[in-house]
């Protein structure tokens, strides 16, 4: 029975080292807009960790935080052109190139965690994955970044009326955009390593990103009042130059996609685990926290309903109909 075992290990090490020996050896840059402790910078930390193990340390990831190599349209522009090779910016950045990732901003989309992992880690996801590798990209997964909500400096929001008037922070994207226009706020395109800055001199009133991040840009030194809208989901996509990926063996692919699908799990988890924990920080530090309530969440959809009749036909009214038709299943059962 022992010596059965024994030649089982023996033949499994065999084939690791049989499939390691197709690994080459490998440099490569990953870029991260947040710091190493927040949800995005732990989940590439880990990424290039397990890649190293499970290349035999042959596939080398160096990490680089708080976005010293560019923003996330600079970075995955340096992407597409293979100077980087690894970055995991939110899939809002990949709008302006594959017009159905845009779907994902759509506001007040997810009532929760699970309906996003039901259609970002199915059929749906999968198909999104697949427009990318023609324009220069490979996704490998979807983590997480979580539900936005808003911070703001001059008032907390409790009703869709509190939005009035304010100058509030947009994504670089239209249906950001035009989502703060039908809440009645004014937006202001800032890309993340500005907006602590932008809302410090009150260029901007306000913004909204999960609380994650706002512990993590130390945006409560800065804001007043945080209020649980859960107005947008965000979701980060570990991206993989294509010049960098066609380059790769089969082997090397598969090293890549299954450290990005393992980590995915983890990175979830530290992400949930950061919101929770950020908010009683936030709260600590001084920062007036608010729940908004199910019946004015309502209004706020309701109020957000000329965004979708906008941009649906934009985007695909089938891929529409098809996560509508997907979500109020799951909500029925």
């Amino acid at each position: 029975m022992r010596i059965g075992k024994w030649l089982a290990a023996a033949a499994a090490l065999a084939l690791a080292g049989s499939a390691l020996a197709q690994v080459s050896t490998h440099s490569a840059k990953f870029s991260v807009t947040l710091n190493e402790k927040s949800h995005q910078g732990q989940g590439a930390a880990r990424f290039a960790e397990l890649v190293k193990q499970k290349s035999g340390g042959k596939i080398d990831i160096k990490v680089y935080y708080n976005a010293s190599l560019g923003n996330d349209v600079q970075v995955t522009s340096a992407l597409q052109g293979g100077t980087i090779e690894f970055v995991v910016p939110q899939t809002t950045t990949l709008a302006g190139m594959v017009k159905e990732f845009a779907v994902l901003d759509f506001p007040f989309l997810f009532a929760d965690e699970k309906e996003a992992e039901a259609i970002l880690d199915g059929p749906i996801g999968k198909r999104l994955l697949d427009r990318l590798p023609e324009k220069g990209l490979v996704g490998l997964a979807y983590w997480e970044n979580g539900f936005f909500n808003a911070t703001t400096s001059k008032r907390p929001i409790v009703r869709v009326e509190d939005f009035a008037g304010l100058k509030f922070r947009a994504i670089q994207a239209p249906i950001s955009i035009a989502t703060i226009e039908a809440l009645g706020a004014n937006p202001v395109p800032v890309p993340v390593p500005e907006l602590y800055t932008a809302l410090e001199t009150r260029t901007i009133d306000g913004q909204g990103t999960p609380t994650a991040v706002i512990a993590a840009l130390k945006l409560d030194e800065v804001q007043k009042y945080l209020s649980l809208t859960r107005h947008a989901y965000g979701a980060f996509i570990p991206l993989v130059s294509k010049k960098f990926w066609d380059k790769l063996s089969a082997d090397e692919k598969k090293i890549l996609v299954d450290a990005a699908l393992e980590t995915r799990a983890f990175q979830r988890q530290v992400a949930r685990e950061a919101a929770r924990r950020s908010q009683a920080e936030l709260a600590a530090k001084g920062i007036q926290v608010n729940e908004v309530a199910p019946a004015e969440i309502a209004r706020m959809r309701e109020k957000v309903r000329p965004v979708y009749e906008r941009f649906a036909k934009e985007v695909g009214p089938e891929l529409v109909q098809e996560i509508g038709a997907e979500l109020d299943k799951m909500r029925r059962k």
